[in-house]
């Protein structure tokens, strides 16, 4: 039997774990946490962390494995690449490409090179007033090569970003951060599959943020209805990224802010969207990303004719939570089967301890609501918010609702 080795153990490593078994792949699954929500779905846990290249490596040549992988996930997607070039197996990405699209820094600079709209930045590694004064406030900090917004912080004078370009750099494994100028105006999530060089999109949404000023998202909505020529110009931004970074079958993640008009990239990936993303593309689109990555691991590359999305909206709902201790979960099955919300998802067990939102990581739950009409998908949001909990033991709702 073919053996897969999956790297880390989330919702959309799950995902990939059923389509590979489905396509008779004995999967393992690489991950420190034996809780990970992936870890029941392997035909057999790996306690391994799937950063620690050396004992990945191990494990891949003790099991003799037939294929490395993993999904949506820009520091695992660094792992398998440089595991799959050492051990002689297919990824549709090199290790050198891997890792200028996982770190900020080499981003920002091809982007500039290569006539990539992106806001003024420079990168340090230590406060110094004299590297900033040129940028005009407000800006953003963020680490070079973190994830899921975690550092991510808005600064409106000097003092704010010493503070919290200190925080980036703790976060960052190289210990340095991008300061960038913020640009006004709506942030669009935007996926992409490039077939032979061929940048083509996929669907786009309009990304909401925590209203508490973290650069956390809480939802999208589906499709971002964009005018025609502002949709051109994405493509046209698309094609660009994926020329700069030498792609030519990849799936693709475009964060981008637009003024209605122009568009500026923020930051991009060679995978697909992280958490639930997957589904939300094959929603509204008809294309299968995780099938995609199994069919770029095994050789074939896939055809994305006929994208077609099954509703003409789609709201997908992230719910974080006040300090306390997760005791049960209320609603989220009955949404469901009302008809008001197509699918959840659990993110924490019992006891897990809800603190301090830091990052997008730090979420309880998510559902997702689809409707061929708007003001449809808004009530069915809001029946869907009276009726989901998430309760502590002595029944008090730790939802955040204040924060959306």
């Amino acid at each position: 039997m073919k053996k897969a080795l999956v790297l880390a153990g989330g919702i959309a490593q799950a995902a990939l774990i059923d389509e590979l078994r489905a396509r008779g792949y004995y999967t393992l699954l690489a991950d420190m946490n034996p809780e990970c929500y992936a870890a029941e779905r392997a035909d057999e846990f790996c306690p391994v962390s799937a950063m620690d290249l050396d004992a990945l490596e191990k494990l891949a040549l003790e099991q003799r494995v037939d294929m490395i992988v993993t999904a949506c996930a820009d520091q695992i997607l660094l792992a398998e690449a440089y595991l799959c070039e050492k051990l002689g197996l297919r990824s549709y990405i090199s290790y050198a490409t891997a890792k200028l699209v996982s770190d900020k820094k080499y981003m920002k600079d091809i982007f500039l090179k290569n006539g990539v709209p992106t806001s003024r930045y420079v990168i340090l590694d230590k406060f110094s007033k004299s590297r900033i004064r040129l940028l005009k406030y407000p800006l953003i900090v963020k680490p070079v090569d973190a994830y899921s917004s975690k550092g991510v912080r808005r600064c409106n004078d000097a003092a704010e970003v010493k503070e919290y370009l200190e925080q980036a750099i703790r976060i960052s494994r190289t210990k340095t951060a991008v300061v960038e100028e913020y640009v006004e105006g709506q942030e669009l999530t935007v996926e992409f599959f490039v077939r032979d060089g061929k940048a083509r999109m996929l669907c786009c949404g309009k990304k909401e943020k925590l209203k508490d000023g973290n650069f956390v998202g809480y939802g999208s909505l589906y499709s971002a209805e964009l005018p025609e020529k502002l949709k051109q110009n994405i493509e046209t931004v698309g094609q660009k990224v994926a020329e700069a970074f030498g792609l030519v079958n990849s799936p693709m993640l475009i964060q981008m802010i637009t003024d209605g008009e122009n568009v500026f990239v923020l930051e991009f990936c060679a995978r697909t969207g992280g958490f639930i993303k997957y589904e939300i593309v094959r929603r509204m689109s008809g294309v299968d990303p995780i099938g995609l990555a199994v069919d770029l691991h095994e050789g074939t590359v896939p055809s994305i004719d006929g994208i077609r999305p099954e509703k003409k909206y789609l709201l997908s709902c992230f719910l974080y939570c006040s300090d306390g201790v997760l005791d049960r979960y209320s609603g989220f099955e009955e949404i469901v089967t009302a008809g008001i919300a197509t699918k959840y998802w659990l993110v924490r067990k019992p006891g897990y301890k809800f603190k301090t939102i830091e990052s997008s990581g730090d979420r309880a739950a998510c559902f997702i609501i689809q409707d061929d009409s708007y003001e449809e998908l808004l009530s069915k949001y809001r029946k869907a918010m009276d009726t989901v909990k998430v309760l502590d033991k002595d029944g008090r709702n730790l939802i955040r609702f204040d924060l959306m």
